[in-house]
Parts: C-alpha cells; sequence; structure tokens
C-alpha cells in the first residue's frame, strides 16, 4: 500500500492537482498563510483548528475564480445569499478533506524526498518559458505568492504528502480484466420492450374548465402573471478614451524626460550563484560545512561542482548555484548586501548568514545601471502625456457634469453641454435587458432607488471603470403589477386543462395496468381503448427515439423468466405510459478492450473510490463544525 502512495506522487493525477494549486494560490495570493491567528476557527478535525484566516485565503481565491468564470455577471450572482453560502461551505468542506489528509499522511510516515520536489518544481508549466523551466519566472510567481525558495519548497513538501493520498485512490486504481469486460457488457446491453403510451393530450378535448376554475387559479397564483417593470432611461456618458486633446509637441515630451529621467535608470543587475547549506537541524554543523566548502574554493575548487554537490538548494544546484539575474531588494537583506558588495566577476563572498542558512555567493556577471534613451522611450513618453491631459481634462468634465446635473436635477442637457457629450435615451425595457453601459450593477441599483423613481432627480456621477462615468434619469416608468384575468384567462386555461388531462393519463394508465396484471395482454388493452402498442427490439442505455424516463425505467426492471415483467412510468411531459420487458441481451465484448474505454471505466472506479476514502475519514475522524454563516466572507 505506501509503495503504491509513494509511486502515486509522481504521477500524472499528482502533477495535475499540484498545479492547479499553484496556479490558484499565484493568481489569488496567500498573504498570511504562515501567520498565526486567535480568532474562532471555522472547523476542528481531531483538535486541529482550521482558522478563520485560513478559511479566509481559502474562500477569496474561489472568489477569485468565480469572478474569472462569470466575469461582470459574477455580481448580480453573488447578490444571492443561499448561493454564496453553498459557496462558503465548500470551501469548509475541501478544507476539512485537505487536513484529514495531512493527517492521514503524518500518521503514515509519508514525506516527500527532496529530489521529488526539486524534479516537481522544474516540470511544472508555470515555471517555465518556451517549455524549459526558467528560474527568474520561478521566482517570480512564488513572490507573487509571499514565498522566499525555501519556504515555498516546504509549502510544496506538504502539499506533494497531501496529494500521494489522492493519487493512491485517483491515480493508482485499477479494474481487473473481468470487471472490464463485465462493466462493458452493462453499459452495451440491449433490452427489448413493448410499450403504450396514454397521452394526455388525447383526452384534453374532452376536460372542461369552469370560470370559477380560472378565477380562483388567478387568486391564489397572482404572483405568477406579473408583467415586468419597464424603464426607460435618459443618461449622458462620460469616457476618456473619447475625449479629444490637443497635440502634445515635442518638446513637451522632451521637457517630460529630463523631469523624470530617474523613472527610466535600469538598476544595476547582478547575476550570481550560490552554495546554500541549510542549518535548520544543526547550526554548528551546518557553519563548520559552509566554512569547509569556503576552504575548498579559496584553494581552487570549481564553484559549480560544489554547489551541485553540496548546496542544499535543490533547484539552483542542479545549475551550478545559479540564480539567475537578481536586483536589489528582492532578496534576504544579508544575502544582498553581500552579493553587491563584490566586486568583480568570478570573486565569491565570505560565508553569509541568513534565515535560510549559509550561503557562499558568488559574482558571474553584472549589469551597471543605466539610462534609457531618449528616443527609446519618446513614443510612449508622448502617449503617457497624452493620456494624462484626457485623464486630466476627463476629471475636470466630470467635476462640472456632476455639478450642473445635482444643480439643475430635472434634466440632463446643462450638464451634457459641460461635458460635450449627448444626451442618450433608451426605449421602456426591463432592468435586465438594458444596454451598456446601463447594464451595470451600480446603474441598476441608482435605477431602483427612490430619488429617481419618486421624485425623478438626476442621478450622483456613476463610475464604471477608470475614467468612465454616466449620470442617469429615468424618463419614464412601468411598475411591475399583476396582469389583469382578462389577459391571461385563456393561459389559465390551458395550464388547467394540461394539469387535468395530465391527472387523467395517470388514472388511466394505472387502470389499464391492473387489467395487465389481471392476465390481459398488452395487446389487448391497447385494442380495447385504440391505444399503439410500439416495440423496440434493442433498446439501449443511449437510445434517444424512445422517452427518457421509458428507458430509464426499462433498465430497472427484472429480467424476464417465463413471461413479460411489465412496470408503469410518468413521464416528463405528462403522459404515462406502461411498459413489458420482454427479453434481456447482453453485448458480446471483445477481448481487446481499447485503450480510451479502460480509461473511462477505471476514471469512473477511481472517483467512486476516493469519494468513499473521504467519506471513511470522516467518519473516523472527531469534526466540529460550526454553521457555514459563521464563517464571514
Amino acid at each position: 500500500m505506501l509503495e503504491k502512495i509513494r509511486e502515486g506522487s509522481q504521477g500524472p493525477v499528482a502533477k495535475i492537482i499540484l498545479g492547479a494549486v499553484i496556479l490558484s494560490f499565484a493568481l489569488a495570493g496567500i498573504g498570511s498563510y504562515l501567520g498565526q491567528t486567535t480568532e474562532q476557527p471555522v472547523a476542528e478535525v481531531n483538535g486541529i483548528k482550521i482558522s478563520q484566516t485560513e478559511f479566509n485565503r481559502a474562500y477569496q481565491n474561489e472568489r477569485s475564480r468565480l469572478e474569472q468564470q462569470f466575469g461582470e455577471y459574477f455580481t448580480q450572482i453573488a447578490a444571492d445569499p443561499n448561493y454564496m453560502a453553498q459557496i462558503r461551505q465548500g470551501v469548509i468542506d475541501r478544507l476539512v478533506q485537505q487536513e484529514l489528509q495531512s493527517q492521514l499522511a503524518a500518521d503514515l510516515g509519508l514525506r516527500v524526498s527532496d529530489d521529488s520536489v526539486r524534479k516537481t518544481i522544474l516540470e511544472l508549466p508555470y515555471f517555465q518559458i518556451g517549455e524549459k523551466f526558467n528560474n527568474d519566472r520561478y521566482l517570480q510567481v512564488i513572490r507573487q505568492m509571499n514565498f522566499q525558495p525555501d519556504a515555498f519548497r516546504e509549502y510544496l513538501r506538504k502539499d506533494m504528502t497531501r496529494s500521494q493520498l489522492v493519487s493512491a485512490v485517483a491515480g493508482t486504481d485499477f479494474a481487473l480484466e473481468s470487471e472490464l469486460k463485465s462493466a462493458i457488457a452493462l453499459q452495451q446491453q440491449t433490452r427489448s420492450i413493448d410499450y403504450l403510451v396514454v397521452n394526455k393530450e388525447a383526452l384534453a378535448k374532452d376536460i372542461e374548465v369552469s370560470e370559477q376554475e380560472i378565477s380562483d387559479y388567478y387568486d391564489l397564483n397572482s404572483s405568477q402573471f406579473l408583467s415586468p417593470e419597464l424603464i426607460s432611461v435618459n443618461y449622458i456618458e462620460l469616457n476618456a478614451s473619447d475625449i479629444n486633446v490637443e497635440s502634445v509637441t515635442e518638446d513637451d515630451v522632451k521637457a517630460y524626460y529630463e523631469q523624470n529621467k530617474a523613472q527610466y535608470i535600469e538598476p544595476e543587475k547582478r547575476r550570481v550563484s550560490h552554495i546554500l547549506i541549510d542549518n535548520s537541524e544543526d547550526d554548528d554543523a551546518a557553519k563548520e560545512k559552509a566554512n569547509a566548502l569556503h576552504a575548498q574554493l579559496e584553494q581552487g575548487a570549481d564553484f559549480a561542482e560544489l554547489a551541485e554537490s553540496s548546496s542544499d538548494d535543490i533547484v539552483s544546484a542542479e545549475m551550478g548555484g545559479d540564480l539567475e539575474w537578481i536586483e536589489r531588494d528582492v532578496m534576504d537583506p544579508a544575502f544582498e548586501e553581500a552579493a553587491f558588495a563584490l566586486e568583480n566577476k568570478g570573486d565569491f563572498s565570505e560565508v553569509v548568514a541568513s534565515e535560510f542558512g549559509y550561503h557562499i555567493i558568488k559574482l558571474t556577471d553584472l549589469q551597471p545601471q543605466q539610462v534609457k534613451a531618449y528616443d527609446d522611450v519618446k513614443a510612449d513618453l508622448r502617449a503617457e502625456l497624452e493620456q494624462t491631459e484626457k485623464v486630466d481634462a476627463f476629471y475636470e468634465k466630470q467635476t462640472e457634469m456632476g455639478a450642473l446635473a445635482f444643480e439643475i436635477s430635472d434634466r440632463l442637457d446643462d450638464a451634457a453641454e459641460a461635458a460635450d457629450v449627448e444626451v442618450k435615451s433608451t426605449e421602456l425595457l426591463a432592468l435586465n435587458a438594458l444596454p451598456e453601459p446601463l447594464n451595470n450593477p451600480a446603474v441598476i441599483t441608482a435605477l431602483t432607488s427612490v430619488d429617481l423613481l419618486e421624485d425623478k432627480v438626476n442621478s450622483e456621477v456613476i463610475e464604471l471603470g477608470d475614467e468612465h462615468a454616466v449620470v442617469v434619469r429615468i424618463n419614464e416608468h412601468k411598475p411591475a403589477a399583476t396582469k389583469p384575468l382578462t389577459e391571461v384567462s385563456e393561459q389559465i386555461k390551458t395550464r388547467l386543462v394540461n394539469e387535468k388531462s395530465s391527472e387523467l393519463a395517470k388514472s388511466k394508465a394505472r387502470e389499464l395496468f391492473a387489467q395487465v396484471q389481471a392476465g390481459k395482454s398488452l395487446n389487448e388493452v391497447a385494442q380495447e381503448q385504440s391505444l399503439t402498442v410500439r416495440q423496440e427490439g434493442q433498446l439501449t442505455r443511449q437510445s434517444y427515439t424512445v422517452s427518457p424516463a421509458i428507458v430509464t425505467q426499462a433498465f430497472k426492471m427484472a429480467h424476464p423468466a417465463d413471461s413479460a415483467v411489465v412496470d408503469i412510468v410518468d413521464l416528463n411531459n405528462g403522459d404515462s405510459a406502461i411498459v413489458a420487458l420482454k427479453s434481456v441481451t447482453d453485448a458480446q465484448v471483445a477481448e481487446n478492450i481499447d485503450a480510451q474505454t479502460k480509461q473511462t471505466i477505471t476514471m469512473a472506479q477511481a472517483n467512486k473510490n476516493y469519494m468513499v476514502f473521504i467519506e471513511a475519514l470522516k467518519a473516523q475522524a472527531e469534526l466540529n463544525l460550526p454553521l457555514v454563516e459563521q464563517a464571514a466572507e
């Protein structure tokens, strides 16, 4: 079992899981992942508390994913408290699952080796450029996650250890040849059936609906017959990108360059390599080892060879200790001070202590501070100056537009003239059908406010985004109202006829089914009622020519012995059917099963086993799960 778990940690499932974790945290950030908290925990698993901080991190990460998935519509979705409560509960469930897995991994004594961590880092696509590991990209991503390299490796080791268990269940499952054949035989099985349908439409012609029934239904269900709220909007829109500004001259650009030359200085960069000796277990031994390596370097030993054989930085060691290019204010202060104190290429430092251990640093290349030439940046400077003028003009116009819209609140013409824009209007539309830029939650909130609906005044300036704003007023408003009975009478009559005919179909089908159970054949019953018996000689689970409800019922029925097995089923459209199962034919499975079919069946089994695994862990654990409402957003 343990061997399978260890092998599973190297499989594709584990890498997919780790990749998803790393990408999601890189996008959303992990903030105070390593911080401590005294807040009320959101859950407790075998005495281990899952903190509010951990929940908030995971919850915000999930919100970020949903915002990317749904875009601007997420604001409307998030307004549903029941939906967001389900999201919060899902986050807590996942945190509980992860803690259960971590505890079991610790109990089993599982730990991922340094080589496995290094191999995973080198292979993860998020750290690659052109399908090759790039150290700059690696450092950039983990810094976005607020990690130093050593701390990230430990975080990754913990997550890989946990994923070993997932891989053992979901990634190492297999099905025996006999199990595969049995599953395929069931999937491809066919059944021979006869069936008749009692159609509600055929019964509808004899159904009568009284005016009183229509009136009663209307009174009980009046909320179903609301005409939508309609609104016509006048608005003015101001967007910086639409503002025309006077052309920026060459002299303006040159003057701006001189005033801001400091912004166009490329700071000094240094390419360094290092040898790291970890001191977390024995500081004295680590320092002694670092001094011994430094002595070997002074005697002419090759730095890259020593780094490869002795450095505890397993990623850079494989590249001779190379950390590629660094700038100031990105590394540990002690490391950085020593690295930038080296004067010539090939120089190496004394032994340097940092929070990660002891370093020996070698300067392999340097790029002095440089100033970007005017010709290289003038196009960008011109665009920046023009955008600055547009933004300045936008805020000047916005201020005047907002002031006039407030002072002269019964029309938009004066504000439009001040902003040099036109007043636009919409037809009477439902709130959810408003065009851009009005289909914005902030705009809709304003349009449904008492001030605009009842007082008929202009709105305040509504910010839609960067340098993009509108002012709106309601031109015409038709509130939602219950449609008169005369307008919906036929609609109600149709509903009542439909309901009654469906009930008649169900009742009649059960009468006929009782006759079949009493000894009549399906054909005899059909003849007496002028119904048609239909036949399907090779019904499959994927048949589309027969109602899905009939297919589902046919494959639930027991295998017939001497005579057909008969049952009744109500269809989704309101009809009812009597089904007679005559025979079952198992599929002939080929000796050689194709790889795709094997994978599909195996993955289905793996998913099932994974859920069983999680439920078993929960059943054996002591769980304290406060109400999800206590998990603050």
